[in-house]
């Protein structure tokens, strides 16, 4: 049942984010954002933790995955001061972040991209 769970819940969040471009004139980078930003809103309301706990990566994954991130190791990193809600929250998503930088490095080297007009 993990699996179904992983599965279900991450592809309900792929298809939220299709409609979200399919039907609205919202683009791609604010469609991002949206679900970073309701993944920090929802952990902050103590809403994320059981979806989570449910789903595992099919939770943690997708963007709002990368916003309970961030909230979580800052609303855990505020226990001991705001210096640490700061550090709190890069340390918890420090590894997601140096891959994104470092693949986007390794496609922008290896491809040349066009221009769309």
């Amino acid at each position: 049942m993990d699996y179904f769970y992983c599965f279900l819940i991450g592809g309900i969040i792929c298809v939220i984010g299709q409609v979200l471009l399919d039907t609205t004139k919202l683009t791609a980078p604010r469609v991002l954002v949206i679900f970073v930003v309701s993944g920090a809103v929802l952990q902050a309301l103590n809403l994320y933790q059981p979806l989570v706990d449910l789903a595992g990566n099919g939770a943690t994954v997708p963007l709002p995955g990368f916003g309970y991130a961030l909230a979580k190791g800052a609303m855990e990193g505020a226990k001991d001061g705001f210096l640490a809600a700061v550090t709190g929250a890069v340390k918890d998503t420090a590894a997601g972040v140096t891959v994104a930088i470092v693949f986007g490095y390794i496609i922008a080297v290896l491809f040349n991209p066009k221009s769309i007009r």
